[in-house]
C-alpha cells in the first residue's frame, strides 16, 4: 500500500501523470457523454435499420481515414515524444520551429487529401461499401463530400492536442469534442423536430460534422499560442528535430494505415450484411470506446509525455507501467462486467427511441457485449503502445496492428454469414429460414426486415479475439526491453473474480426488476454490481481500488 502515488510528494512524476489522466479523463469523460447524446439523436431520427443511418455510418468511416492516418495516434507515436524532450531541455526556440514545420506539413496533407475525397466521393464509396444499394450509394456520396472537411480541421485540432499534452494542458483538447458534437446534435434535432425526411437529416447531420470539426480545431488555438510563443510556421525539413519526427512519421502512418484498413475491411464487410449493421456497430462502438478512453487512453496519454522526457531509469518506468496497468484493468473489467449483464438495459435507455425499435436495441447491445470481450486487452495495449513509443519503437506496434487486422477480419469473415442468418424478432432470436451453408445472403434478403440480423455481432468477435492477441504481442516486445515489467494480464486475471460476481450482481438486478422502469433497472444493476466490484477488488489488492478507499477516508479532512 506504501506503492501508492496518492502518497507521494507531488513533484514525482507519478503524482503529475496521476493528475495529467484525472484531467484527460474529466475532458474525455464530458465528450463522450456527449457523444451518446449525439447518438441518442442519431439513433431517434435515423434508426438503425434505415438506409439513411447506414449510409451517415458510411460517411462518417470514410474521412475518418484522415484522423486514424494523421491524427492523435500518428503523433503521439512520432511528434510527441520528439517534442516533449525539447521541452524539457529547455530548447524553446528549437520546439517552435519543430511545431510550427509539423503543422505546416500536416496542413497541406490533410488539404490535399480532403480534396481527393471531395473529387473522387463516388468511386472511393463504391471501392469500400460494394453492397450498397443504388439510393443507399448515392446519399453516401453526397454525405461524404460535406463531412470529409470537418474531419480535416480534426486532424489539425490532434496537433493542438499534441502541443498542449507536451505542455501538461490536458483538459481543453479533450474535451473540445464535445463541440463536435454538439454541432451535430443541434443540427439533427433542428431537421428532426422540422419533421424534415429522414434522408434530409441524415445531410444536416453530414453539415454538423463539418461546423463541429472547425469549432473543435479553433477553440484549441488561443492557448496554443499563449503555451508555444515561438511558433514558427514553415517547412524546416533539413532541422535535426523535423527529420526525426518525419522518420517516425513514415511507420507511424502505416501503422495507422493498417487500423484505418481493419476499420475498412470491417465497414466493407458489414456493407454485405443486412441493412442496419454500420448503424448498430457505430452505436455499439459508442459505449464500448466510452470506458476506453476514459480510464485507459487517459492514463496512457498522461503518461506519454512523462515517458518521452528521458528524466527517469527503467525502474521508474517499469512502476509508472505498473501503477497505470494496475489502474486501467480495475476499470475496464468493470465495464466488462456491467456491459455484459446489464447492456441491454442501458441500450434500451440511451437508444430505444423514435426509429429505433427494442429488436434494434437489443442487437446493438449483442454488438456491444462481443466488443466488450475484449475490452480490457484493448484498454491495456493503448498504454503498452505508448510505453514503446517513448522509447522511439514505431515499426514494432505497427506490425503488430498489422497481425491484429488480419486476425480480426478473418475471424470476422469466418463467423459474420453465419450469425447474419439468425435475427432479431419479438425479443427473441429466430434462425431466418432456408439460406446457404456460407457466404452472403442475397441482396434481396440483405435489404429485408423480415428480421434483425446477427451478422455485425460476428465482426466484433472477431475484434475481441484479435484484441488479445495484440495485448500478448505488445507485451512480449516491452518485455524484451524491459525484462522485469509486469504481465499486463495478470491484472486483469487477479480481478476476474471480482468481475464476475459483479456481473452476477448485475444479471441479478436485471432479473428483480424485470418489467420495471429501465433506468431504475441500469441503476440498481450498476450500483449493486459497482459495490461488490469495489470491495472484491480491494480485497484482491488492487491498488486502484485501495486509493479509491483512502480518497474516500481522507475527504472529511480536505477543504
Amino acid at each position: 500500500m506504501t506503492d501508492s502515488p496518492a502518497l507521494e510528494p507531488t513533484s514525482t512524476p507519478a503524482h503529475r501523470s496521476g493528475r495529467a489522466a484525472a484531467l484527460v479523463a474529466a475532458g474525455i469523460l464530458l465528450s463522450r457523454l456527449t457523444g451518446v447524446i449525439r447518438e441518442f439523436g442519431l439513433r431517434t431520427w435515423l434508426g438503425t435499420t434505415l438506409p439513411a443511418a447506414d449510409a451517415f455510418a458510411a460517411a462518417l468511416i470514410i474521412p475518418k481515414l484522415l484522423q486514424n492516418l494523421l491524427g492523435e495516434g500518428t503523433l503521439s507515436a512520432s511528434f510527441i515524444p520528439v517534442y516533449s524532450k525539447l521541452l524539457e531541455d529547455e530548447n524553446d526556440d528549437e520546439a517552435g520551429i519543430l511545431a510550427g514545420s509539423v503543422f505546416s506539413l500536416l496542413a497541406v496533407a490533410t488539404a490535399v487529401l480532403v480534396l481527393i475525397g471531395m473529387l473522387f466521393a463516388g468511386p472511393i464509396t463504391d471501392l469500400v461499401f460494394h453492397g450498397f444499394d443504388d439510393a443507399k450509394r448515392e446519399l453516401t456520396v453526397d454525405l461524404l463530400r460535406v463531412m470529409i472537411g470537418g474531419i480535416g480541421f480534426i486532424v489539425l485540432s490532434a496537433w493542438c492536442l499534441g502541443v498542449l499534452n507536451a505542455h501538461r494542458r490536458f483538459f481543453l483538447s479533450y474535451v473540445a469534442p464535445v463541440l463536435w458534437n454538439a454541432a451535430i446534435i443541434a443540427a439533427v434535432a433542428f431537421a428532426g423536430i422540422r419533421a424534415w425526411a429522414v434522408d434530409d437529416v441524415a445531410r444536416a447531420a453530414a453539415w454538423g460534422v463539418l461546423v463541429g470539426g472547425i469549432a473543435q480545431f479553433l477553440i484549441q488555438v488561443p492557448l496554443v499560442l499563449r503555451v508555444l510563443p515561438t511558433l514558427r510556421l514553415g517547412f524546416n525539413l533539413h532541422n535535426d528535430s523535423v527529420r526525426t519526427v518525419l522518420r517516425r512519421f513514415v511507420p507511424a502512418v502505416s501503422g495507422r494505415g493498417v487500423v484505418t484498413l481493419s476499420t475498412f475491411l470491417d465497414a466493407a464487410l458489414a456493407s454485405l450484411l443486412v441493412t442496419g449493421a454500420l448503424a448498430s456497430l457505430g452505436a455499439a462502438q459508442v459505449l464500448y470506446l466510452m470506458p476506453i478512453s476514459a480510464f485507459a487512453l487517459s492514463i496512457a496519454a498522461a503518461e506519454l509525455p512523462e515517458l518521452s522526457r528521458g528524466t527517469q531509469n527503467d525502474a521508474a518506468t517499469i512502476r509508472q507501467l505498473r501503477i497505470g496497468l494496475e489502474r486501467i484493468a480495475f476499470f475496464l473489467v468493470f465495464s466488462m462486467a456491467i456491459y455484459l449483464s446489464a447492456g441491454e438495459s442501458i441500450v434500451s435507455l440511451l437508444f430505444e427511441h423514435g426509429k429505433t425499435t427494442s429488436d434494434d436495441a437489443r442487437l446493438i447491445w449483442l454488438v456491444l457485449a462481443a466488443y466488450s470481450l475484449g475490452m480490457p486487452a484493448s484498454g491495456l495495449s493503448r498504454l503498452l503502445q505508448n510505453v514503446r513509443f517513448a522509447s522511439g519503437d514505431v515499426s514494432g506496434p505497427a506490425r503488430i496492428a498489422a497481425f491484429r487486422v488480419v486476425v480480426a477480419g478473418t475471424v470476422g469473415v469466418l463467423m459474420m454469414f453465419q450469425l447474419d442468418r439468425f435475427g432479431v424478432a419479438g425479443g427473441s432470436i429466430d434462425q431466418a429460414g432456408d439460406l446457404p451453408a456460407f457466404g452472403p445472403v442475397s441482396k434481396d434478403v440483405r435489404t429485408g426486415t423480415d428480421l434483425v440480423r446477427l451478422g455485425a455481432v460476428g465482426l466484433a468477435i472477431g475484434a475481441s479475439v484479435a484484441a488479445w492477441l495484440e495485448l500478448a504481442l505488445l507485451q512480449r516486445r516491452v518485455r524484451a526491453d524491459l525484462p522485469d515489467a509486469p504481465r499486463a494480464g495478470a491484472f486483469i486475471v487477479k480481478l476476474l473474480p471480482a468481475g464476475l460476481v459483479a456481473g452476477a450482481f448485475g444479471l441479478l438486478s436485471v432479473w428483480v426488476t424485470s418489467g420495471q422502469n429501465v433506468a431504475v433497472t441500469t441503476a440498481l444493476a450498476g450500483v449493486t454490481a459497482g459495490i461488490a466490484y469495489l470491495f472484491l477488488a480491494r480485497s484482491a489488492g488492487n491498488q486502484a481500488a485501495v486509493e479509491l478507499f483512502a480518497w474516500r477516508r481522507s475527504q472529511p479532512n480536505t477543504d
